[in-house]
């Protein structure tokens, strides 16, 4: 295994990184068959978990707790927070008071007593970014986590955030975890070159585009029963996704790979991507992800990919899984009062 640096934290992190969204009630609720696959995927050369607490609402965590006893010493660790965790409006976000007690629920699940990584999983635009860079650097300094990133933050919110973090003296964010893959290509326009900026690591999550990069989903035939398909119907049936995958699967297969191995080998070539973070929710899936490891692509393959879908796009649909800024969510912010909407 080839490992990275994490940014400019000295840490050192393997390319791929385990993802565990799968692992709990969500999708895969047996505890030992999670187990067994953190347990192959170390003993593979990866030493980078992410995890949430909104993971199957927690059950995920617990599950990588179980599987890292005797063995915390080996890996990085991360995780995130910031998603609701209850009906509890104050039970969610980026404020001192949720942040204080939703890092001790992840300790207390992940049976450990730092975190290498605490991410905030979505920037809350209600909390101001000193106020939870505020309450990140005290955990840091109580000893409770190692390093601090975002999620799915825009380049404007990197960059403030940055900012904020020089002028208050406080700690800043090291890493950032967003969208990337052949089909969602638009964070190398300004998120990217953003993080090299500023020395930042960067994990990326869905290097398959939701699924879309399995071969499964194809033009014609029906669509696979997936859980994919039930929580983002939308983007597995994208017209223009689809339309790529049909020039992306014989692009593989004239460079002798399958579909899965060139989206992942793509996803770990960009100089400004540390690790991409793969999902496996079987055995199975896993054994497949881990077989592309020494994939790598020629100039040429690159170059065709480049064609197909163009550097800086979005294909896909992300379906409520991006970031979505309030001025674009909410409707009040783009409509003036109905008295102020006329010229005269």
């Amino acid at each position: 295994m080839q490992y990275r640096n994490l940014g400019r934290t000295g840490i050192k992190v393997s390319p791929y990184c385990l993802g565990t969204m799968m692992f709990g009630a969500m999708a895969n609720a047996d505890h030992d068959e999670c187990v067994g696959m953190i347990h192959k995927a170390l003993d593979f050369g990866i030493n980078f978990i992410d995890t949430a607490d909104a993971y199957s609402q927690g059950e995920s965590e617990g599950i990588v707790g179980k599987a890292l006893k005797g063995r915390r010493d080996e890996v990085i660790l991360a995780t995130k927070a910031s998603l609701p965790m209850s009906d509890d409006p104050n039970h969610s976000g980026g404020s001192r008071r949720w942040l204080t007690r939703a890092i001790e629920g992840s300790l207390r699940r992940l049976q450990t007593d730092y975190i290498d990584l605490y991410q905030i999983h979505r920037l809350d635009a209600e909390t101001d970014i000193e106020e939870t860079l505020s309450v990140l650097t005290d955990l840091m300094r109580e000893g409770k986590v190692r390093a601090i990133g975002a999620s799915t933050a825009p380049a404007s919110d990197i960059v403030e955030a940055q900012w904020v973090s020089k002028r208050c003296g406080l700690a800043r964010f090291r890493t950032e975890q967003p969208p990337y893959s052949i089909l969602n290509r638009s964070i190398e326009r300004e998120v990217l070159p953003t993080c090299q900026r500023y020395g930042m690591g960067v994990l990326t999550w869905s290097p398959l585009a939701k699924g879309m990069l399995t071969g499964k989903y194809r033009k014609s035939g029906e669509l696979p029963d997936s859980l994919r398909v039930k929580y983002f119907p939308k983007a597995m049936t994208d017209e223009d996704s689809l339309a790529a995958v049909e020039q992306l699967i014989p692009l593989a297969e004239s460079a002798g790979l399958s579909l899965v191995h060139m989206a992942l080998a793509f996803a770990v070539t960009h100089p400004a991507i540390t690790s991409a973070i793969i999902g496996p929710r079987t055995p199975t899936q896993l054994d497949d992800l881990l077989a592309g490891a020494e994939v790598h692509l020629s100039d040429e393959i690159l170059d065709r990919i480049d064609e197909i879908v163009p550097p800086g796009v979005d294909v896909a649909p992300l379906e409520r899984a991006a970031y979505v800024p309030p001025a674009i969510a909410q409707a009040t912010l783009r409509r003036r009062a109905l008295t102020e909407r006329t010229a005269i």
